[in-house]
């Protein structure tokens, strides 16, 4: 299968393509590739957080796949006169892939991240949705800003010992990203996925906004209202920043 085409945002590659074809070019890495590939998610706060974490910054420049995560990507597409029409979420690929691979019969997961009580509950709702698939293993990392050399070896040995088709990453933004970055040479799966709230998405834990709102580009409203302190930055500060990064780079253009 033909490389999914992409288009420059702010200078990360992203993808041109619906989420359908995300999956389906996901499929074909995972029954095709001798090498391990992954995916994350782009959207105006990542891209701002990006600009200060050179760390962050080497994750997404050299993730395998960065899907347009955000209504600001969209946005700024269209600002820049690019294509990008649909937003292609962490929960767009985890269900999507879920579904064709249960589909198959074909499949394995392991789940690195959270708390022993959600992935106990990923498990069960894995088994009852998605019964074509096996959870080969899950692993909940300690919770501290940053992992000793230790915990990475207890990590990546715990997943090599299982060697899943497919390793999903929760533990939040840029975390997971660095993480994946820094381990996935030493990994022995065939893709990763970056999710971040997927695990609590998929287990009820939190709830996606209504799809009314997914369909206006809103969504993010509710989970502001819901959690305000947690995510007034990225929605007052992240995002306006970015926007101006994005006119400034097509007023540029127009100049040049």
């Amino acid at each position: 299968m033909r490389q999914l085409a992409t288009e420059d945002i702010l200078g990360y590659p992203v993808v041109v393509a619906n989420k359908d074809s995300c999956v389906k070019q996901i499929i074909s890495w995972i029954s095709n590739s001798s090498q391990v590939r992954n995916f994350v998610c782009a959207n105006p706060h990542s891209i701002q957080v990006a600009q200060q974490d050179k760390g962050f910054q080497k994750a997404l420049l050299n993730a395998d796949m960065i899907t347009p995560d955000g209504v600001g990507v969209i946005i700024a597409s269209k600002i820049l006169k690019g294509c990008i029409q649909e937003r292609v979420t962490g929960s767009d690929i985890f269900w999507g892939l879920s579904k064709k691979l249960s589909e198959k019969q074909k499949g394995s997961y392991f789940f690195l991240g959270s708390t022993e009580e959600v992935l106990d509950q990923i498990r069960e709702k894995m088994a009852h949705d998605f019964p074509g698939i096996a959870v080969v293993g899950t692993y909940s990392p300690p919770f501290k800003s940053e992992f000793s050399e230790a915990d990475n070896e207890a990590m990546v040995a715990a997943i090599n010992a299982v060697q899943p088709d497919v390793l999903w990453v929760g533990m939040t933004a840029p975390k997971q990203e660095k993480w994946i970055y820094e381990n996935k040479d030493k990994l022995d799966v065939k893709f990763i996925g970056a999710v971040g709230a997927v695990f609590d998405f998929f287990v009820g834990r939190v709830q996606r906004s209504h799809p009314v709102f997914q369909s206006m580009g809103l969504e993010w409203l509710p989970r502001l209202l819901q959690e305000p302190r947690r995510l007034w930055r990225r929605n007052f500060i992240s995002n306006p920043m970015f926007l101006m990064r994005v006119l400034k780079e097509r007023i540029a253009s127009l100049r040049s």
